[in-house]
């Protein structure tokens, strides 16, 4: 096993950070700023402090703000292609710090690291795709109803935007709400969780020495209830991105409704995968646990619960405790680690109760209940079969390694159960029936639906939920504009001869 010393002299990944006073720093006006408290960011497989991160407060969120604002102007006038070239320089200089990155994300997050390094990928392909739409941000023309008139409409930014980003994936989380914001020419404010905020210092300063002016992005760090909702209430933040919990989503919609603040909110899962037939169950039960496991279960759309027809359940279910029963539980710095640590002791408690609550409810533990690899908030893949709808494991989200199996019979009691939830993020189908996936696909009422595969997502395309999953409009793909730009209309009219 590589320990967090062996890994940070390996890789130096916190020289990436920006320092000041012998430390971490806040990022400011493009500036390196301390103030006089911190933060430990600690290392959840061994308790270890990876970093100090001083902590905003009010006059830090004003400051990042009024650097936003001065800098908006100049950002906004630069060309669409121009704009385009930063993204793609900070892009190369992800890819080419990827190890460190790694390092640094599975350090403060725990993820296994060939996941952290997939992390990298998947931003700099998102940012490569905010690159190129940094030149289309096009409107309409529209004939008008006078004579020689004509109606012209344009994308323009919105301004500051507020970026608050969750600790399970502290690479791309960011960047999914930099990039856009940055191709439309928005300037930026982030808010990384107190969990993993080291990822998101290093990879605004990369974009610093990608060539982005001093002010456009700026990173304050920090709790949710001072610096976030400083943030959120701000009158000069003109959008906020927030991805996290669907509780804290609420809160943050009520507080930047008082001001009219436009929001865009990634929220929760309980994504279910509805399995009707298959040629090859064992494959499909590796998508399944695939899709559930990694980041040990701590991302929005995990598979959480299986959905069944009776007819295979019982192979099905043979194959899913097969699989996760053979998975590799450690730390994340150790390359034979399949689910690492949860991210904190809090998190596996809350896993844990879950779990003995599912059991009680009379659902049925059908993997092995095999021990923890050493302290810490280590918890193993649970498979838990014979659930019902009802049961506390099947209505609410869970946020760990744990899948719950619920029997039907027919596509019809499937989509019932699947719609039987405040959440509805995503949702797969796995059939040889076409007709069967596309009842499924028109019936299921979540943002994203997969037909034979798991809950995997691409950097190209539309990214969101609905109800308690989502508010706003999606991220990524060609709907990232919706919520980064606005459309201001022209009409245009010859002047009249004298």
């Amino acid at each position: 096993m590589t320990d967090l010393t062996d890994l940070t002299t390996s890789t130096g990944f916190l020289d990436l950070l920006p320092t000041a006073g012998g430390g971490p720093a806040l990022l400011i006006g493009g500036e390196a700023v301390v103030t006089g408290a911190t933060t430990e960011v600690t290392d959840p497989a061994t308790g270890a402090v990876v970093a100090a991160v001083p902590d905003a407060g009010p006059a830090e969120v004003d400051a990042a703000v009024a650097a936003a604002t001065a800098a908006g102007p100049a950002w906004a006038g630069t060309s669409g292609r121009q704009r385009g070239s930063v993204l793609l320089r900070w892009a190369a200089l992800l890819r080419e710090h990827k190890e460190r990155l790694a390092a640094l994300a599975t350090a403060e997050m725990g993820k296994p690291i060939g996941e952290s390094r997939g992390e990298v990928e998947r931003a700099a392909a998102e940012i490569e795709y905010s690159a190129g739409d940094a030149p289309r941000m096009s409107g309409q023309t529209i004939p008008g109803d006078q004579p020689g008139s004509l109606v012209v409409t344009e994308r323009v930014p919105v301004g500051v935007v507020a970026a608050i980003t969750p600790w399970n994936f502290p690479i791309v989380a960011p960047v999914r709400k930099i990039a856009p914001a940055l191709a439309a020419g928005d300037t930026v404010v982030v808010k990384p969780a107190g969990e993993s905020p080291l990822s998101a210092l290093a990879v605004v300063a990369l974009l610093i020495e990608a060539g982005v002016p001093a002010g456009t992005v700026n990173v304050v760090c920090g709790s949710g209830s001072v610096v976030g909702a400083a943030l959120v209430a701000h009158p000069g933040v003109r959008g906020v991105s927030f991805t996290g919990s669907t509780s804290v989503g609420r809160g943050i919609a009520e507080l930047a409704g008082r001001n009219l603040t436009p929001v865009q909110l990634e929220l929760g899962g309980k994504n279910a995968a509805y399995v009707h037939s298959a040629d090859d169950l064992g494959a499909v039960a590796g998508d399944i646990v695939s899709a559930a496991m990694q980041c040990s279960g701590q991302r929005c759309t995990a598979i959480s619960r299986v959905v069944v027809e009776d007819a295979v359940a019982d192979e099905l279910v043979a194959a899913l405790v097969s699989r996760v029963d053979a998975l590799t539980v450690g730390p994340g710095t150790d390359p034979g680690t399949a689910v690492g640590p949860l991210v904190s002791d809090r998190q596996r408690d809350i896993v844990a109760d879950y779990v003995r609550r599912g059991i009680e409810e009379g659902a049925v533990r059908v993997s092995a209940d095999r021990p923890v690899p050493a302290d810490g908030p280590y918890h193993v893949p649970v498979v838990l079969d014979r659930v019902t709808p009802d049961m506390v494991v099947a209505q609410e989200e869970i946020f760990g390694p744990v899948l719950s199996v619920l029997r039907v019979s027919g596509v019809e009691q499937a989509v019932a159960v699947v719609n039987d939830s405040e959440y509805a993020l995503a949702a797969s189908v796995f059939s040889t029936d076409l007709e069967v996936a596309l009842t499924f696909l028109r019936g299921a009422d979540t943002g994203m639906v997969h037909v034979n595969h798991g809950t995997a997502s691409e950097p190209h395309v539309p990214f969101g939920g609905i109800g308690g999953s989502g508010m706003g409009a999606f991220s990524n793909g060609d709907t990232a504009k919706e919520f980064y730009t606005r459309t201001k209309v022209g009409y245009l009219r010859p002047a009249a001869p004298r």
